[in-house]
């Protein structure tokens, strides 16, 4: 690191947890973000700040003026873009040491598997059922961490899938494709903040499993709710019958 590097980020160097050793893990990394909308901006704002070495950017929106009340990689400068060329604007403004990579596309099963193939760990920020268990399948067979956050109205949650680790769960043995949820923030509304919340706390758990700062966190869906300021935790286990992480998928996967 020269002494600029030093400079930018020595308020996570003097960390202990931390240090020149952590801080090179971070630059080192690539990290996939799928969904740029609330709670990708943050994300995405804080792992460039922190200096994540290449973040993978993914949506296939644009940018529409109701999106700025929450979704703060974007301006209003940049309404009618597409959010990919949006977030890579702001981010490099943020942080030109940092490699981008956008995909301003709708991926399919293979390009989602092949993303999460190179990717060291998966932020899942989108509100797309479908996606969402398509990045889930692909971080279980490719053993990929994934840190997956969802917010509505003033109730948001968090929860990290950890497919390198054998005993945590994955997305599909909490979720079947009937719980796709009927209401969207954009029937029921959400606060702005709320996403900066939720998108913050997804942003630190990627920089732990990254850096290994600390144990690793996972198998607690942790819900908050920002009307009462209130934490409440509740302990995931692993499907054993789960079709995607379940044993007899690990004796199938294993056998071919």
């Amino acid at each position: 690191m020269d002494d600029s590097t030093l400079l930018r980020y020595n308020r996570q160097i003097m960390m202990p947890p931390v240090g020149i050793e952590g801080q090179q893990k971070i630059m080192d990394s690539t990290v996939l973000i799928v969904g740029l909308g609330g709670l990708g901006s943050p994300v995405a704002m804080y792992l460039a700040s922190s200096g994540v070495g290449h973040l993978v950017l993914n949506d296939y929106d644009e940018v529409d003026l109701s999106n700025l009340q929450r979704q703060i990689v974007h301006t209003t400068a940049s309404v009618g873009t597409p959010k990919v060329e949006s977030a890579i604007e702001t981010l490099r403004a943020l942080n030109s040491e940092i490699r981008l990579t956008g995909l301003n596309k709708k991926l399919n099963r293979e390009e989602i598997f092949e993303q999460v193939s190179s990717a060291d760990v998966v932020v899942d920020a989108t509100d797309n059922f479908d996606i969402r268990f398509a990045i889930n399948e692909a971080c279980v067979n490719t053993r990929t961490a994934l840190v997956s956050g969802a917010a509505i109205r003033m109730e948001g949650h968090l929860i990290v899938y950890r497919a390198d680790l054998d005993d945590s769960a994955c997305f599909r043995c909490l979720y079947s494709p009937e719980d796709e949820p009927q209401e969207r923030c954009s029937e029921t509304g959400v606060l702005g903040s709320l996403c900066g919340t939720i998108g913050s706390l997804q942003a630190t758990e990627v920089l732990k499993i990254i850096a290994n700062l600390g144990p690793a966190t996972y198998g607690r869906l942790v819900l908050f709710d920002a009307a009462r300021t209130e934490w409440q935790e509740v302990r995931i286990h692993k499907d054993p019958s789960c079709p995607v992480c379940g044993n007899e998928s690990q004796m199938l996967r294993a056998a071919t």
